[in-house]
């Protein structure tokens, strides 16, 4: 950039010493001849000059002749004017003829003798003086004359200099923009992101530990024959704090952190992407030892010649050259690159290998411990209330990302803020999971009754089958609220002791999903479209169990294939070579399992029948229930508040054990 610049100003220089040149040779061409060869008097011919003009003044001259002298300027004892009607002006570089006198006063007293000789008479010397430009102007230097020129020149040169500096920088930016790109560079002592700033991810740190240890003392590793690995590939489902973790790195060992999406190293023209690349990578090595981090990389690591179109020139082009640049003939000392990505499944398989990107760690959803270590860094600074208890909220938020529990403590900052409170309570922080993970209470909504009433019997029916069937989720709260785009809802309790479904919960989740739909049915006789996401939830997990799970009686056997056929896979893949034959008993599986489920959950609403229209009483009137009221009536007991509160911040306490029989 520098070296171009330079060439432009010598450029901009040039071409203004040249005009200068040519307007100086204008200047000098075009200078009148009178200038340069004017008419030269002896101081005989000027008086007789003056005694013409005289006797054409006083009319003796017979009327047939005209003044000679127009005007004239003395200076010292050189006499300089011009004729009549060949100027308008005089100055002392512009005049017609010239003429040396003896003397200013030698002249005055000769011009006197000829006024006197042609009138006759003696005269005073106002009456012979005749009209002067300037008795003693002030002389101009030629270097007044070279002004004009100057300017133009520097008026020239600045209209150079704006083109040249718009074609560089204007709307297309010129080809220099496109081979930078966008490329972000975090300056080691502005980086203030440690390793204490990212919590719940203790095994991915401790596995990037080494990176940070290689660029802090490289020699400790390359003594003994280490090699760092080149590349580190983050992957993990989206807000886990990939990024975050990436910027730790970068902060831990103090070195420059150049960032870029993937998605900036494409443009329309073809080759843009891979300059863009060269250019990131030669940065990164005038800056070494230093990190590139490239979030979602998927933007152009996607596997080549595959999609629906094919190839997509560009997009291979910035492949090709980030592979080349990870490992090809030009070493990379110590550069390691990092990136990010939700889709792993579909990068192209010369990125994965040994050598670029070597190390492949997992940032997950965190466990219990480790979503309530993120929500003591995200409550920091915010006056928490003494019933407050991080780990309560931990255990209440099960899959919840970094992101969504920093979400959740900025929405409980700014509801106690929007009702004028000065400290955050559990209740607060309640409302804010709720409406993180289902939406915006909408109680100022009329509802009609009837609808009202559909919405009632609909969640109560979800409720009564996940509690009577075992292996469901525990029901922990039921309303008729609207939430988000929800009528109502059922809320349960993941269970995370295990990361393994059983066919069995499988099927319990499909006859829980129905249960709405058959609630409806067995009391309205109809159906509504309010159980249409809940059809969908159902059919999709009978269709993964029978086609990727091999729960079904079609046997232990992968049908699926990959459904996104534009995310990098070939269109073919789609129905994974299945026969007609295979895709009808692929269709009978997943009916089978749907019908299954609704049966179950009508025969358990059937029986139920009494408990459903309770329920569905205590809706009608109160809107809400939770959990241990709902429970009570299942178990047919009293309502226990104490349970209640217990059960509401501890969703795992165990279920009351009923009192021994009295003895007799």
């Amino acid at each position: 950039m520098e070296e171009k610049r330079r060439g432009i100003l010598k450029s901009v220089v040039i071409y203004a010493i040249i005009l200068a040149g040519i307007f100086l040779v204008i200047h000098m061409l075009g200078s009148p001849a009178k200038k340069s060869d004017p008419i030269r008097l002896t101081y005989n011919e000027l008086l007789d000059w003056v005694e013409s003009d005289l006797k054409v003044d006083r009319g003796l001259s017979g009327g047939n002749e005209t003044h000679t002298i127009q005007s004239v300027i003395i200076v010292e004892n050189e006499l300089v004017g011009a004729r009549n009607g060949s100027k308008t002006a005089l100055s002392t570089s512009d005049y017609d003829f010239r003429c040396t006198l003896p003397s200013q006063e030698r002249f005055y007293d000769d011009v006197k003798s000829v006024y006197e000789k042609v009138l006759g008479e003696t005269v005073s010397p106002t009456e012979y003086t005749f009209t002067f430009a300037a008795q003693n102007p002030e002389t101009v230097g030629w270097w007044v004359e070279l002004i004009p020129i100057i300017v133009m020149v520097v008026m020239f040169a600045l209209m150079m200099l704006f083109i040249m500096r718009a074609q560089s920088a204007g709307p297309n930016k010129g080809a220099a923009s496109f081979i930078h790109g966008r490329t972000k560079l975090t300056d080691p002592s502005k980086n203030v992101v440690r390793y204490g700033d990212v919590a719940g991810a203790d095994e991915e740190k401790e596995e990037l530990k080494e990176v940070v240890d290689f660029l802090k003392a490289p020699e400790k590793y390359t003594k003994v024959g280490a090699r760092i690995p080149k590349g580190v590939l983050l992957i993990g489902p989206p807000g886990t704090g990939k990024t975050l973790l990436a910027k730790a790195v970068a902060g831990e060992a103090g070195v420059p952190f150049f960032t870029i999406s993937g998605s900036e190293f494409m443009e329309m023209y073809v080759g843009v992407g891979a300059s863009r690349v060269r250019d990131l990578f030669d940065q990164a090595k005038r800056n070494a030892p230093s990190i590139i981090f490239i979030d979602e990389i998927d933007a152009i690591g996607r596997q080549r010649g595959t999609g629906l179109g094919g190839s997509h020139d560009e997009r291979e082009q910035t492949l090709n050259q980030l592979l080349v640049e990870m490992d090809g003939f030009t070493p990379n000392a110590g550069v390691i690159v990092m990136a990010a990505t939700n889709r792993s499944d579909i990068l192209d398989p010369a990125l994965l290998r040994p050598g670029r990107f070597d190390r492949q760690v997992l940032v997950n959803y965190p466990d219990v411990k480790g979503r309530e270590e993120i929500l003591k860094v995200h409550s920091r600074g915010k006056p928490l209330a003494k019933n407050v208890d991080l780990h309560l909220i931990a255990v209440i938020t099960p899959y919840f990302t970094g992101a969504d529990l920093a979400n959740v403590m900025n929405e409980a900052a700014l509801l106690t803020a929007r009702t004028n409170q000065t400290e955050i309570t559990m209740d607060t922080i309640e409302e804010s999971i709720n409406r993180v993970s289902m939406g915006l209470q909408k109680k100022s909504h009329v509802i009609p009754p009837n609808d009202k009433k559909l919405v009632a019997y609909h969640e109560a029916g979800h409720a009564i089958v996940a509690y009577v069937i075992p292996e469901c989720e525990r029901v922990q709260e039921i309303t008729t609220i609207p939430r988000g785009m929800a009528g109502g809802y059922t809320k349960y309790m993941p269970d995370e002791s295990t990361r393994y479904i059983t066919s069995a919960r499988l099927r319990a989740r499909i006859a829980s999903a129905m249960g709405g739909l058959c609630a409806e049915k067995l009391v309205f006789g109809d159906v509504t479209t309010g159980s249409t996401g809940d059809i969908k939830q159902a059919t999709n997990t009978a269709r993964a169990m029978v086609t990727e799970y091999g729960m079904s009686d079609l046997g232990p056997i992968f049908l699926s294939g990959d459904h996104e056929i534009f995310l990098g896979k070939n269109f073919q893949q789609t129905s994974a070579g299945l026969s007609e034959e295979m895709n009808r008993q692929v269709d009978q599986q997943v009916h089978k399992l749907l019908d299954e489920g609704e049966q179950r959950a009508t025969s358990i609403l059937t029986e139920n029948r009494a408990k459903l229209d309770a329920i569905v009483g205590v809706l009608m009137e109160k809107e809400h229930i939770n959990r241990e009221e709902f429970e009570a009536f299942m178990e047919d007991r009293p309502y226990n508040p104490e349970r209640a509160e217990a059960l509401r911040f501890h969703p795992d306490a165990p279920k009351p054990q009923a009192p021994a029989p009295e003895e007799a």
